[in-house]
């Protein structure tokens, strides 16, 4: 019982020092900045929003601290040496990439990098004196850096658990350009979620009221001789997008690859902690897997045709606003709106004038994912979406689709949020 108070009481100390660290706020302001533009790139491309700015932020920081505790009762069990010198690198690290593309906002870029950085001071001599890049270089040397892998390889594989069980409501529905020059529908998956991890970590002699009652596989027997509960803010999150698949299934493959990519990682830890000379090859493996799996999701992406398109035999759906008469009626995003009002239908103009045939009453010829034909009767009520909350897939006469493109974080703040230029806005991947 001495040792559950005793994390329960540095618990509570290392929750207050969170709070005053900047970075907890600066996660939290990337996520509400995220949500914030997607929400404008729906109403200006549906005239209606599908997400809530607050309860999805409120939600994804909610799910984060779920993933973070969790994280934290595995790392007392795998450990890791850290030090808050070590944690103001990293995130410094990450910070000067997510200038470069705001998907390098990830622990697996700026821990590879410091492995890569660690291999290459130790091969110059160390500088004297006590400056600024002294001190540096001493943090990059002294880092535990196949400890720090094992951390991400950790919080990549909650991570996947978080897409598998989030990433499908997180989607927003955009219009695209094809690869043939076609506009299409498809989906933006993109999250973050801030983590609050609280990390058992060696610290002097003699500053440990109670012996951590077991050996971490990577820290071994050096808590026995003081121990401090560090908290440590760290941002995990993804980027895809879809044009070929419906969000569930895109995200359950993103999901298992990055699953692979934890274990492959956790391995090369293992290997590194037993063997140090594979410890540069393990963060290189970690830099270059990560990508590997961005990479080959789009190239799979590219190799198969788009879906969210209309077809001869309808309309066919891309999403259905929260809350509508379509999501009372149970219309899902990937089906045909074939009839309406006994009318077929294949432009968004002939589906509003479908819809306005009976002021009172609507009648849908709805065919789903089997090909097979549902039909569903509802009464239509003044003040309700004018299509009844159907987003359709886009026809050549869209006004907006978004443009693919890369861009860094200064996006967020140098170009309107909306993002949108004439015919045309911007996706920050």
């Amino acid at each position: 019982m001495d040792i559950i108070a005793e994390i329960a009481g540095r618990f509570l100390t290392a929750f207050g020092r969170l709070w005053l660290n900047p970075f907890t706020y600066i996660g939290l302001l990337l996520v509400l900045l995220q949500y914030r533009k997607q929400i404008q790139f729906e109403r200006k491309l549906f005239a209606t929003r599908l997400h809530s700015l607050i309860g999805e932020t409120w939600r994804t920081y909610l799910w984060g601290w779920v993933a973070g505790l969790g994280v934290s009762v595995v790392m007392m069990f795998v450990g890791v040496s850290l030090q808050a010198d070590t944690i103001l690198l990293l995130w410094g690290l990450s910070v000067a990439m997510i200038l470069i593309r705001i998907r390098f906002l990830c622990l697996a870029y700026s821990v590879g990098l410091l492995g890569i950085l660690q291999v290459v001071l130790a091969g110059l001599p160390a500088p004297g004196g006590d400056g600024f890049w002294s001190s540096v270089a001493a943090v990059v040397r002294n880092a535990d850096v196949p400890s720090l892998l094992a951390l991400v390889a950790v919080l990549h594989a909650a991570e996947a658990l978080l897409i598998r069980s989030q990433g499908a409501r997180m989607a927003s529905p955009m219009f695209y350009e094809g690869k043939r020059g076609k506009i299409v529908g498809g989906y933006q998956l993109q999250g973050f979620w801030p983590v609050p991890l609280f990390l058992a970590v060696p610290v002097q002699a003699g500053t440990g009221a109670v012996d951590f009652p077991w050996s971490p596989l990577f820290t071994g027997d050096a808590l026995m001789a003081g121990w401090s509960l560090l908290a440590f803010p760290a941002m995990i999150g993804f980027t895809e997008l879809t044009m070929t698949r419906l969000p569930k299934e895109k995200v359950g493959r993103s999901s298992a690859m990055l699953l692979v990519y934890a274990a492959v990682l956790f391995l090369s830890a293992l290997l590194a902690q037993v063997w140090s000379p594979f410890t540069v090859v393990a963060a290189v493996l970690g830099l270059v897997l990560h990508e590997a799996v961005i990479w080959y999701g789009r190239w799979e992406e590219a190799q198969r045709s788009p879906c969210f398109i209309n077809q001869p035999r309808g309309l066919k759906i891309l999403a259905v606003v929260p809350g509508s008469p379509a999501a009372e009626l149970g219309l899902r995003p990937g089906e045909l709106v074939h009839k309406v009002n006994g009318v077929r239908v294949h432009s968004k103009t002939e589906l509003h004038q479908a819809i306005q045939v009976s002021s009172a009453y609507c009648k849908l010829e709805i065919v789903d994912m089997e090909g097979e034909i549902r039909f569903h009767k509802r009464a239509v009520f003044a003040g309700e979406h004018h299509q009844l909350g159907i987003v359709i897939c886009p026809d050549q006469d869209a006004v907006y689709y978004v443009e693919i493109r890369q861009l860094p974080l200064l996006t967020y703040f140098t170009r309107k949020l909306t993002g949108l230029l004439t015919k045309r806005s911007e996706e920050t991947l």
